[in-house]
């Protein structure tokens, strides 16, 4: 990735938490968001090595989140990874499709353990230190978990509590891995999906139903999935509505 990204903390300071409630305190409940974006998602993938070719395929489709939000609003999105030996980093926001495409398809995948972990507490941690520019969803895709699953439950609940929606998108098949998913999503106020078959068009409706779901609401979401016409979004809606 470019040279400006930067490594991702594993863990909040005291001083961390302390600047966040006092923003909050100085922050209106109605208050407008400042900058012009509309909705602020973190994409967050795995990029260790069993995940390169579903990788390549991420990176050509991630289109979609801006094309499906084109007519209604600005979305900036933030890109997440991690690999190899404890290697976690974290792009600049992104406002449009070739800059994150870019990004994407300078990273090679690498061998090592996940670090879900990490990711979640890196969104905690931008939401407390700008508590007036709110993360509206985490997108998390991957294929399975060699980390303690209460953490992720209550990383991810931290989360949903805090406004922010977890959404986790899982290759193949992993059941115990699932199981996890499926918790977090739940925890997180967001919902889970599974990319087998046609992953690529799958993971494209996914991807544009949440850009449209943040930028305008349920009823964006609704005519997105009106005009897209496929089962895949209205499991997500199904869940959300939950």
């Amino acid at each position: 990735m470019a040279d400006d990204d930067r490594a991702v903390s594993s863990q909040s300071s005291r001083q961390d938490v302390a600047d966040f409630l006092n923003r909050a305190r100085s922050v209106e409940p109605t208050a407008p968001r400042s900058g012009p974006a509309a909705g602020r998602i973190v994409f967050a993938l795995d990029a260790t090595a069993s995940r390169q070719p579903n990788w390549d395929m991420a990176a050509h489709i991630q289109a979609e989140m801006f094309d499906a939000v084109s007519k209604i609003g600005t979305l900036d999105i933030q890109l997440v990874f991690f690999r190899g030996f404890g290697e976690c980093k974290a792009s600049k926001w992104c406002r449009n499709a070739s800059e994150l495409r870019d990004k994407m398809t300078n990273v090679q995948c690498r061998a090592g353990h996940t670090q879900i972990a990490r990711v979640l507490q890196h969104v905690i941690n931008q939401s407390r230190k700008k508590p007036d520019q709110p993360i509206d969803a985490l997108i998390y895709v991957g294929d399975c978990v060699e980390e303690d699953a209460d953490e992720l439950g209550h990383l991810a609940g931290t989360l949903g509590m805090t406004g922010t929606r977890v959404f986790v998108f899982q290759d193949g098949r992993d059941h115990g891995a699932e199981s996890v998913f499926r918790d977090m999503s739940r925890l997180g106020n967001g919902a889970f999906a599974r990319l087998d078959g046609n992953a690529a068009s799958v993971l494209a409706d996914l991807l544009g139903a949440i850009a449209s779901l943040v930028v305008g609401g349920m009823d964006a979401l609704t005519h997105y999935e009106k005009n897209r016409k496929t089962g895949t979004i209205r499991l997500l809606t199904d869940q959300l509505k939950r």
